[in-house]
């Protein structure tokens, strides 16, 4: 579709307002959407989130520039813009977001042939298969062209066996897109991307217990797993372009991703106190929680900056410093959300905290891990090095 028109623009965001306001269950206002649940399981999806999620499929709002034959709405990047700061106005969230919205389907709609996309997208869009990420091994994490996990085609079907590690969800996964080695002689360029049903004969998930007390990630065996052929994407040893460009819109996605932790300066407030000018009560929590919104707001000027590269559908070399900059802002935040609450802000299981402290502790744990997933600070730093700056490797 062409680009919208100012007038265009308004009148969407009109049409737009009234549709999420009449559709929108009350219920979940500013409750954290299943952020990369995406799947058919959906256990702990209420009634409510069920029948938001259905609406959402049925408009084709949770994709809404895919075209309409793989779930989308056919609508213009603007479109899908003014749909995300109307849902954000209201405290509402979209349901279909996952790996296979933020990952796999973009990657997909580049590299993957009509058949992949028929068969995948779909269900990716009206959020019924989950997907997850078989990249990291015990021995290929930050030097993740290293991997082993080897790929033997064995004439009508391709043969993996091999481990991944720190694989998200994929206890709980329908399919997984894996890395694989399908040249031994060439490191970047004998690697390629496939596309594996979690149900098939010869994988075992085991899920990692984390410090935060979480069972997020797994390790995945491939014991002699047979893959059909037509789940190769693009071609044999194509797969390090295609996980790069994956990369980029997973890092582009995290940096989009809004800290679903309360708002600071309520609950400073109310565990600080205020002084006598009704400030919070800690001069130095104060300045730093300003400190926090203001790189806040760089980062979004910064996201509006960098939004013209990815209209033209090419790779955005500011990526990584962008995924670098909120992994910083959300580290600080939950940094700040378990000062603000002193001894309360460090409950566990079975003491005698609220739900909110509780919640705050294990966010402040899992924030530790935003350095690493997505990729590593440093990794991310060098990209900008060289991509950016032009600097040597």
């Amino acid at each position: 579709m062409a680009e919208m028109e100012p007038i265009d623009r308004e009148e969407f965001r009109q049409e737009a307002r009234a549709w999420l306001k009449a559709n929108f269950p009350p219920s979940l206002t500013n409750v954290p959407g299943l952020l990369f649940q995406g799947d058919a399981h959906a256990a702990a999806a209420n009634a409510d989130y069920q029948l938001w999620r259905q609406r959402m499929t049925d408009k084709g709002w949770g994709v809404p520039t895919w075209a309409p034959r793989y779930g989308g709405a056919g609508l213009t990047e603007a479109h899908g813009k003014i749909i995300g700061e109307e849902l954000a106005a209201i405290g509402g969230f979209n349901p279909i977001r996952s790996y296979g919205t933020m990952m796999l389907g973009p990657t997909l709609l580049e590299y993957g042939d009509e058949a992949q996309k028929l068969e995948h997208l779909p269900f990716i869009a009206s959020h019924e298969r989950r997907w997850c990420q078989g990249f990291s091994e015990p021995g290929a994490g930050s030097d993740l062209a290293a991997l082993q996990t080897k790929c033997i085609d064995m004439g009508d079907h391709w043969l993996v066996s091999g481990q991944k590690i720190w694989t998200s969800g994929a206890d709980q996964a329908d399919w997984c897109f894996v890395l694989v080695r399908t040249d031994t002689e060439r490191k970047q360029g004998g690697i390629s991307f496939l596309l594996v049903d979690m149900r098939s004969e010869g994988i075992e998930a085991r899920p990692i217990v984390l410090i935060s007390g979480s069972t997020h990630f797994c390790e995945v065996f491939f014991n002699d797993v047979k893959v059909p052929k037509g789940n190769l994407v693009g071609e044999v040893n194509q797969g390090w372009t295609i996980a790069k460009r994956l990369l980029q819109f997973e890092r582009n996605s995290l940096s989009e991703v809004k800290a679903d932790i309360t708002p600071l300066a309520p609950l400073a407030h109310d565990y600080l106190g205020t002084d006598a000018l009704g400030r919070i009560g800690s001069p130095d929590l104060r300045a730093r929680m300003v400190r926090n919104a203001m790189r806040h707001e760089a980062y979004m000027a910064t996201v509006r900056r960098l939004a013209a590269e990815a209209k033209n559908g090419g790779p955005s070399h500011g990526v990584s410093a962008l995924k670098n900059l909120w992994s910083g802002i959300i580290q600080e935040r939950a940094e700040l959300l378990v000062e603000i609450m002193g001894a309360d802000g460090l409950g566990w299981a079975g003491d005698p905290y609220s739900a909110a402290e509780k919640e705050a502790t294990r966010a402040w744990l899992h924030s530790k891990a935003f350095s690493i997933y997505g990729g590593s600070y440093e990794v991310q730093n060098n990209i900008t090095a060289k991509r950016t700056l032009g600097l040597p490797g």
